[in-house]
C-alpha cells in the first residue's frame, strides 16, 4: 500500500547488505489501482502479492506478514490458512493481523498462531480495551499499536487544520475537523500540563503509557525526522507511577477523543 510498493523497494535497497540484521514485516491486502482503493485478503492474492514483496524487498523471507485489512466476503481461515501455507514454504516466518475484531482474531488462530496484532491504540483511541486486548492476551497473541501518538495531535504540536500540508490525509479525517479538533486539542493540554509533571513531551507520555499496559505491547510511532525518532525511542526509559498512569486513564479515558478515526468508508473496514 505504502507508496504503491516503493517504501519497499527504498527498504530494499537500505537492508541488501545487512538483512541479518534487522526483522522486516510488511502488510499485503489493501490494493491501490487507478486511483482507487479496494481490499483483497483472499488467499490467492496474498501470494501473489507476497512474491511481489520479496522482490521488492531483494530478500528470500519476510519476519512477520500482515494482513493489513479484511474483507468479509473472505473467510479468514482461507486467508490464514494460505498464509500458513507460505510460512512452510519459508518465504514467511510469522503471521500477523491488523484491525481484526477478537472473533475473528479467535478463528485465525485455529487455524495458524497469530504472532501479533497490529491496531489503532492509543490514548486518545482505546476501544479495543475492552475485548480486542483480553483476546489478544488470551491467545498469546503481541499487540502493535500503530498511530500511539494520535496521528501526531498528541504531540501538541498542532493549533488548527492549517498546520497540516495541503496535501495530508488528515485533513479529511474527523478528528482533524471543525469543533472536533478543537475539543481533542482541548484533551492534548490535559497530556501536556501531565507531561511536564513527569518530565517528558507530550508524545512521549503518550508512548510510555501504552508502553505500561504490558511487556506484549509494542507501539510503532511513524516519524519523519531523526531528531523525533531519538525521542520517541526515549520513552522507553520513562517509568510511570500508578498514580500518573490513573490520571492518564481520568483525563483521557475511553470514548474521550471527539470525532471518529477515519472518514466512513474506512472504518467499514475495521475490527470484521
Amino acid at each position: 500500500m505504502y507508496g504503491v510498493g516503493a517504501n519497499e523497494e527504498l527498504l530494499g535497497r537500505a537492508l541488501a547488505s545487512r538483512r541479518d540484521d534487522v526483522v522486516i514485516a510488511t502488510k499485503f491486502g489493501v490494493v491501490r489501482e487507478d486511483g482507487a482503493r479496494r481490499i483483497d485478503s483472499s488467499g490467492p492474492y496474498a501470494k501473489r502479492a507476497v512474491e511481489a514483496s520479496l522482490r521488492r524487498l531483494r530478500t528470500d523471507r519476510i519476519d512477520l506478514y500482515y494482513m493489513h485489512r479484511r474483507n468479509p466476503d473472505v473467510p479468514i481461515e482461507e486467508t490464514v490458512g494460505a498464509l500458513a501455507e507460505l510460512v512452510q514454504e519459508g518465504k514467511i516466518r510469522r503471521v500477523g493481523l491488523s484491525e481484526v475484531s477478537a472473533e475473528t482474531l479467535r478463528a485465525a488462530c485455529a487455524v495458524h498462531p497469530i504472532t501479533a496484532l497490529q491496531s489503532e491504540w492509543s490514548l486518545f483511541t482505546r476501544g479495543l480495551e475492552a475485548e480486542i486486548v483480553p483476546a489478544a492476551r488470551e491467545l498469546g497473541v503481541g499487540i502493535v499499536p500503530y498511530s500511539p501518538i494520535g496521528r501526531g495531535v498528541l504531540t501538541g504540536q498542532y493549533a488548527s487544520v492549517e498546520d497540516l500540508a495541503e496535501d495530508d490525509f488528515r485533513r479529511n479525517q474527523p478528528r482533524f475537523q471543525g469543533d472536533n479538533l478543537q475539543a481533542n486539542l482541548r484533551l492534548v493540554e490535559r497530556v501536556r500540563a501531565l507531561a511536564g509533571e513527569v518530565g517528558c513531551t507530550p508524545a512521549q507520555l503518550a508512548l510510555a503509557w501504552l508502553l505500561h499496559q504490558g511487556d506484549d505491547v509494542v507501539p510503532i510511532p511513524g516519524t519523519k525526522r531523526v531528531r523525533y525518532l531519538e525521542e520517541n525511542a526515549a520513552a522507553a526509559d520513562i517509568t510511570l507511577t500508578a498514580e500518573q498512569l490513573a490520571a492518564l486513564d481520568e483525563a483521557l479515558p475511553a470514548g474521550a477523543a471527539a470525532g471518529e478515526r477515519y472518514e466512513s468508508g474506512s472504518m467499514a473496514s475495521l475490527e470484521l
